[in-house]
């Protein structure tokens, strides 16, 4: 299925692994130009190599979404270098694990700035011109977590659903304006943040015997949800959190 989306300018920030770089493989794959972000200079530099195999043009920029000062600068220089942002890929890695009790207030801080504030104003460098073209796509990437409470992950709990919040009121503001503002909720996916939670390969075995369809997942399949969410196929889905957990979620609402 043609996404309709080759030739778009996409931003993915945290894309030099896991889920960021398998959605950045996704839309180049389907034609776009991709810059990626990341705070690793020889990891980004690798992502690099790899997506420039489906033959747009790539562009990576050293930056982390905890400085309140990147966003601005990343969406300028995507612009400069590859165009206005068309969509905007907003993932970042998880807080650290803990409970409410054990969490400090700079570690609070530090985790709203990244996983909450970083996107909002991801969000905000880029809204204007999406709005003024009539076409454009946000796609956050958060967790299971966003809608339902998972223990000893406080930080994560709470500045997912806020992120979730955010898309759910954004998507009723720019809907109108040609903007799709949606969220995606991995569940377990094969990355380095769940094999930390996990505590090794024993500890997926046991995840995976928890998903009913019995595996962990892959962050490709992932990646392909994002793609979609950010494509013309995906034309009447807004303000949409999104599953992609295999079944494990008892949550029904």
């Amino acid at each position: 299925m043609d996404l309709g989306i080759a030739g778009k300018v996409a931003l993915v920030t945290g894309g030099s692994a896991g889920i960021g770089l398998a959605a950045a493989r996704s839309l180049a794959r389907e034609g776009c130009d991709v810059c990626v972000t990341a705070r690793d200079p020889e990891r980004l530099a690798d992502a690099v190599v790899g997506l420039q195999e489906f033959g747009g043009v790539v562009h990576a920029v050293l930056a982390d979404v905890e400085d309140p000062a990147s966003a601005a600068r990343v969406a300028a220089e995507t612009r400069d270098v590859l165009g206005p942002v068309d969509i905007l890929v907003a993932n970042a890695g998880g807080p650290p694990a803990g409970r409410f009790t054990d969490k400090s207030m700079e570690e609070w801080e530090v985790a709203i700035q990244r996983n909450l504030l970083g996107t909002v104003r991801l969000i905000h460098a880029v809204l204007p011109e999406m709005r003024s073209r009539g076409w454009g796509r946000i796609v956050t990437v958060t967790s299971r977590s966003a809608r339902e409470a998972l223990d000893g992950l406080a930080l994560s709990n709470a500045t997912r659903s806020g992120v979730a919040g955010i898309v759910r009121t954004l998507a009723r503001e720019v809907g109108g304006d040609g903007v799709l503002v949606n969220n995606v909720m991995p569940g377990p996916i094969a990355t380095d943040r769940l094999r930390e939670l996990a505590g090794g390969d024993e500890g997926l075995a046991g995840r995976a015997a928890a998903v009913p369809v019995g595996r962990i997942g892959e962050p490709e399949e992932v990646g392909d949800v994002v793609a979609f969410l950010a494509s013309e196929r995906a034309s009447y889905v807004n303000g949409v959190s999104l599953l992609v957990d295999g079944g494990e979620s008892r949550v029904i609402a």
